[in-house]
């Protein structure tokens, strides 16, 4: 087998809207705006300075079915600039560009494939530097905008050919809870179609489902809301003579989005908190100074700012006087660095003497050496959650998204029903009235 390189790429979501931002300064605006463009543009100067043979992108180029003219322009502007490097492009639409959305008929470059909604297409990659056929690539576009068949189940490699075989498929494996179950399928399902590497688009979490063969999704390029955390981009994936693929992630994004956990046990008064938090955005900004960030602050634990934030509001008249500062770095275009705070999520309380509730003879006493009993294992956190939720349980989807759901949003679960209990039932919340 001849050795090449390819970057694998996904959910692009070109000229994205960025809802729920609607009270941002414009210049900030204009530059989320811009972000995805500008992730497609260190996508193809990745694919350039690498010198990848080719370049597949497994769905959802735009971010809506009717892709605005913008969008549409400089993705056929990205593929002529990768076509003039004999870089080819192979590609699917997904759920949010299927092919009956409305779009201008655009002649694509020379080496740019786009696979039908038909029975999976194949097209052969060769390399740039010698021509010579080293990929068999197999797609399937969505003709909708929804897609609930296993269309993994319709592929099959080339017959007879000893080439490396790629496929291109956009959806939902195993099921993850926080997507759409379009083109639904299992591992199981995409190991025995016999392919060598299955590059998936849809969900917006990079992973790395199974080693052999690669099963991947590479994420999205450019994170767009809290929801979206951590360093966006896509795969180079060099595989060797042997047919051994070896991948290597590359960061794309210029926005980074993240949700920071800022505890207040401890914190004497707003003084405090407030220096904490102006802490947290300078940390930030000399760990990413490239980049412009938008964060989300987790207010957690028990302590007397807990009064603060619930009585007067400090949260909110804080949030208030960040964005302004930040918006007077961004108005003097100085976005590298700019921590942009979306947010405050208070999950806060009154301080409690918690080694003598443990101790109590009461119910919150019980509940809370259950808790604690329940979360030393993963078995007991398990058994736990199958008790309290039995009766839910019987319920066949329910039973199936809580089996996919991970340890530590389970054990999340548990932190926030003991939060709750200590609130309702120590009197702390009555004591301060």
């Amino acid at each position: 087998m001849i050795p090449f390189r390819f970057l694998h790429a996904a959910d692009l979501h070109l000229d994205s809207r960025f809802a729920g931002l609607a009270q941002l300064p414009q210049a900030v605006r204009s530059y989320l705006r811009e972000s995805t463009f500008a992730a497609l543009g260190r996508l193809v100067g990745v694919a350039i300075e690498l010198e990848v043979d080719f370049v597949v992108i497994s769905g959802d180029v735009y971010d809506v079915s009717d892709a605005s003219l913008q969008g549409q322009l400089r993705f056929q502007e990205a593929l002529k600039e990768l076509a003039a490097h004999g870089i080819g492009v192979y590609l699917i639409h997904g759920n949010h560009d299927p092919l009956d959305g409305p779009r201008l008929q655009m002649e694509l470059p020379a080496g740019v494939t786009v696979f039908s909604a038909r029975e999976p297409g194949q097209a052969v990659a060769c390399c740039r530097s010698d021509g010579a056929e080293v990929a068999v690539i197999s797609g399937i576009s969505y003709p909708t905008a929804k897609v609930t068949e296993n269309t993994a189940l319709r592929f099959n490699r080339m017959p007879g050919s000893p080439l490396y075989h790629i496929a291109l498929l956009h959806g939902n494996v195993d099921g993850d809870l926080q997507h759409e179950t379009y083109s639904p399928c299992t591992r199981k399902d995409l190991i025995g179609r016999g392919f060598d590497y299955w590059a998936l688009g849809h969900i917006h979490k990079r992973s790395i489902l199974h080693e052999s063969p690669p099963i991947v999704y590479p994420g999205n390029t450019q994170g767009r809301s809290v929801k979206e955390t951590g360093p966006k981009g896509c795969y180079i994936v060099d595989v060797n003579a042997e047919g051994h693929a070896e991948l290597q992630f590359h960061e794309l994004d210029t926005v980074r989005w993240q949700v920071r956990e800022i505890p207040i046990d401890g914190l004497a008064d707003e003084a405090e908190w407030t220096g904490a938090v102006e802490q947290a955005i300078e940390d930030i900004r000399e760990e990413l100074p490239f980049l412009m960030s938008v964060v989300r602050f987790r207010l957690t634990g028990r302590g007397n700012v807990h009064r603060i934030l619930s009585e007067k509001g400090a949260a909110a008249d804080l949030l208030s006087e960040l964005q302004r500062r930040e918006a007077v770095r961004a108005g003097r275009q100085a976005f590298a660095g700019l921590v942009w705070t979306e947010g405050f999520s208070v999950e806060t309380g009154l301080p409690v003497d918690r080694e003598r509730l443990l101790q109590e003879d009461s119910f919150l006493g019980e509940l809370l050496r259950l808790s604690g009993r329940s979360a030393e294992s993963a078995d007991g956190l398990e058994e736990l959650l199958s008790a309290a939720l039995k009766p839910l349980l019987e319920n066949r989807e329910l039973r199936r998204l809580l089996a996919a759901m991970p340890e530590a949003d389970k054990r999340e679960w548990l932190r926030s029903a003991e939060e709750l209990g200590i609130t309702l039932l120590s009197g702390a919340e009555e004591e301060a009235i």
